[in-house]
């Protein structure tokens, strides 16, 4: 019997993984695939983000803080390239302005490094090829690519003894009296005193099969990019100000530590990564959709037409059209809902007796791996 058995290797489990492995735990980690970090960990915009959209007190933004300061360091010390590229949230009508007030609150309660709220003359010196009324700006946003990160833990958790087994999707995690056990697909299941479950777009299910009562469930997700053909038009990150209602961050322009510039995303639902069946039985996913039937239509456009999409970056970064982008990555989300339809805002972290559940972890869990795999850990103490 080993100390933890973590499910899932994602970045969120590995991270969990290392930082128990760290403490002198003897770990084995589960995974589903036959590859690590094969879906939101590589199907992402590399963002390292700073910490501005989240509200003050949440577990998103006090993580995401924390744990982007220290994973540029891991970076740093690992020789992975990791930039400070800097972000730009343009407000572009009168009514984006409020919002982008409450952004900058939030911002400077938060601890975000050195934010500075930007005029519509100032933006240029930025970002040249943008333009606004008002803009916040992020230096301290970056790009990174968290596959490489994620293959560094998996390399941390080897060196200090951890096992790491692919190709074992685990159903449920089994609670004794002495331990815990791991009921994989194929073989004996894998018994241990204590378990992290970080399972993703699959986290709701493995909790409800394992005796947990989430009142939440997984409605995933998936994002389309395009990739500009003029990466040299933009520095850093461009962001719109958000829809403070939703958790998405809505059409924006990313450098890549490749040197690509990707747009997007959309984000439709993703019922392939998931049970159909039981996407569509939870009566949230039905309030999600009469609640936010305009903004689907919306998505549909933007999925079908290159040029709606690229019209929503156009309203901050001017004259792009349909010329200038050619087909870029895919991108998933693993998006918790309440059984009312409330789209999840924060991290979800649930306990049983023996066992540790990450019910949502979406953006910015991967910025955040390193402090949320801390407090996994002090879960488990």
């Amino acid at each position: 019997m080993v100390d933890v058995v973590v499910v899932g290797g994602g970045i969120v489990g590995l991270a969990a993984a290392r930082e128990l492995a760290l403490r002198g735990r003897r770990v084995v980690l589960l995974e589903r695939e036959s590859e690590l970090g094969r879906h939101q960990t590589t199907h992402n915009s590399g963002v390292i983000h700073a910490g501005i959209y989240y509200a003050p007190g949440s577990l998103k933004a006090r993580l995401c803080v924390d744990g982007a300061a220290r994973l540029y360091d891991y970076c740093a010390a690992n020789g992975i390239e990791a930039v400070r590229c800097g972000k730009l949230v343009i407000a572009v009508r009168d009514a984006d302005l409020p919002r982008l007030d409450d952004l900058e609150r939030r911002a400077r309660a938060n601890g975000v490094p050195d934010v500075a709220r930007l005029g519509a003359g100032e933006i240029a010196a930025v970002e040249p090829a943008a333009r606004g009324l008002s803009a916040l700006h992020s230096p301290h946003t970056g790009m990174v690519d968290f596959g490489a990160v994620a293959a560094a833990y998996a390399r941390d958790l080897a060196a200090h003894g951890g096992e790491i087994r692919r190709g074992a999707p685990v159903r449920a995690l089994v609670e004794r009296e002495d331990r815990v056990e791991a009921v994989v697909g194929v073989g004996p299941p894998v018994a241990a005193a204590r378990a992290v479950a970080c399972a993703g777009a699959w986290s709701d299910r493995l909790a409800l099969a394992s005796g947990a009562r989430p009142d939440v469930r997984i409605v995933p997700f998936r994002g389309a990019y395009l990739r500009l053909t003029r990466p040299a038009l933009v520095r850093g990150q461009i962001y719109p100000v958000p829809d403070p209602a939703l958790p998405f961050l809505g059409v924006h322009l990313s450098r890549t530590v490749a040197g690509e510039v990707l747009v997007g995303p959309t984000a439709l639902l993703a019922p392939t990564h998931v049970d159909l069946r039981a996407t569509l039985r939870w009566p949230g996913t039905w309030r999600v959709v009469r609640r936010w039937w305009r903004t689907g239509l919306t998505e549909l456009v933007h999925a079908g037409s290159r040029r709606a999409l690229l019209g929503e970056a156009a309203r901050f970064v001017p004259g792009l059209g349909p010329g200038d982008v050619r087909p870029g990555p895919r991108g998933y989300r693993a998006q918790a809902v309440g059984r009312d339809g409330t789209l999840a805002d924060d991290f979800l972290v649930a306990r049983t007796g023996r066992a540790v559940h990450v019910l949502n972890a979406p953006s910015p869990a991967a910025t955040a791996s390193l402090a949320i795999a801390e407090l996994i850990a002090s879960e488990l103490t």
